[in-house]
């Protein structure tokens, strides 16, 4: 398929940036895709914990992390909403957790992340979520990537990648690219086939 386009027909002028960059539209640097982060060349693993930044994060405190998203997660399940669940790490601390909750309120942005950032900044006391990591069952969509990136929290730790919509990592990842002005450390894959199980299980069910 020709760069600029799309199967659901031509690109609008805001979705192009990637293929502008690959094409060379004048006035857009040209660069290799995906873009290096400035950190260093990025590389993600599925089959083990991987982070392109270097802070240690001991593998026995990612597991309870996402133990206590799955939680979350099997909470939305419960109310028809798809199994994707989320909580913000601070000092050691769980300051934040939350589900999908898309379904129940009707409300398009209501994703796991989102309300999970959200809980985090009034915790907090500012949007700024610096020293923050987000734990994630599901490789957070554009929307969520984008939020992180926004919050200016240190890192993101996902389970299972998303396939579809996947922004950190798999499709695209707002965290590793160097022309935004804010970089997030990612670690993949943790309880990664716990995660797909629950998601599965959720989709076969509602066949």
């Amino acid at each position: 398929m020709a760069v600029g386009s799309c199967a659901t027909g031509a690109r609008e002028p805001s979705q192009g940036r990637k293929a502008a960059a690959l094409s060379g539209i004048s006035g857009v640097p040209q660069i290799a895709w995906p873009p290096r982060s400035r950190t260093g060349a990025l590389t993600l693993h599925r089959s083990a914990y991987r982070h392109h930044v270097g802070t240690a994060i001991a593998q026995n405190d990612l597991h309870t992390w996402m133990g206590l998203a799955l939680d979350e997660a099997a909470a939305a399940a419960k109310v028809g909403d798809v199994p994707v669940g989320a909580v913000v790490i601070f000092d050691g601390e769980v300051i934040a957790r939350r589900h999908n909750e898309r379904e129940t309120t009707e409300d398009p942005t209501a994703h796991a992340e989102v309300l999970a950032l959200r809980d985090a900044a009034e915790a907090l006391g500012t949007w700024r979520l610096i020293g923050a990591t987000l734990v994630v069952t599901l490789e957070p969509c554009p929307m969520c990537a984008g939020a992180a990136w926004a919050s200016r929290l240190d890192r993101v730790v996902w389970g299972v990648a998303n396939e579809d919509a996947g922004a950190m990592g798999s499709l695209y990842h707002l965290g590793a690219d160097p022309r935004l002005n804010h970089e997030v450390e990612t670690i993949i894959g943790v309880r990664a086939d716990e995660c797909s199980a629950l998601l599965g299980k959720f989709f076969t069910e509602r066949r």
